[in-house]
């Protein structure tokens, strides 16, 4: 059965992030800005590695830059939103593209928050804070759900039992 659903929001230092970028001075500025958070940081330098990873840990939030060499972030995210197991983490596109033609790509790629270089700390900060919320209350729904009809699946086999 199921766990039951939690009695307390998980905290933001019980998340994990990736953070994938080529360059890497953008790379260890973004991880070293996340770090005052407290979460767990893994890193990624291209498309292919970042999607070897997910399949290999799960993930509360990715930062993916766009402009990549070997996949683009705009290639990545529709992969990542379209495998079940990875469609509802959710994804902030980092990039310096920053005409309303990239941004609309970056939305219709499936990106949940778009953030634009070079990256603003508290701004950087305050969209990941929220999305690791979103996600964690994401998770604890799925979690309460399961549950709930597991109950309602063995109150329904108890009812049919007595009759």
């Amino acid at each position: 059965m199921p766990e039951p659903p939690l009695s307390g929001q998980p905290s933001i230092a019980d998340s994990r992030v990736l953070v994938v970028d080529d360059n890497l001075q953008n790379l260890e500025l973004i991880v070293a800005y996340l770090e005052s958070l407290g979460c767990q940081i893994d890193t990624a330098t291209d498309g292919p590695e970042a999607l070897e990873k997910v399949q290999q840990t799960d993930y509360h939030l990715i930062l993916l830059d766009i402009m990549m060499p070997k996949m683009s972030g705009f290639e990545v995210c529709p992969k990542l939103k379209s495998d079940p197991k990875t469609r509802d983490i959710p994804v902030i596109m980092v990039t310096a593209l920053n005409e309303l033609g990239d941004i609309e790509r970056a939305v219709a790629s499936g990106t949940d928050d778009f953030i634009s270089k070079p990256v603003n700390r508290l701004e950087l900060l305050t969209r990941v804070k929220s999305l690791l919320r979103v996600s964690h209350l994401k998770n604890e729904l799925d979690r309460t759900l399961a549950y709930l009809s597991e109950v309602e699946a063995r109150d329904t086999g108890a009812d049919e039992e007595k009759a």
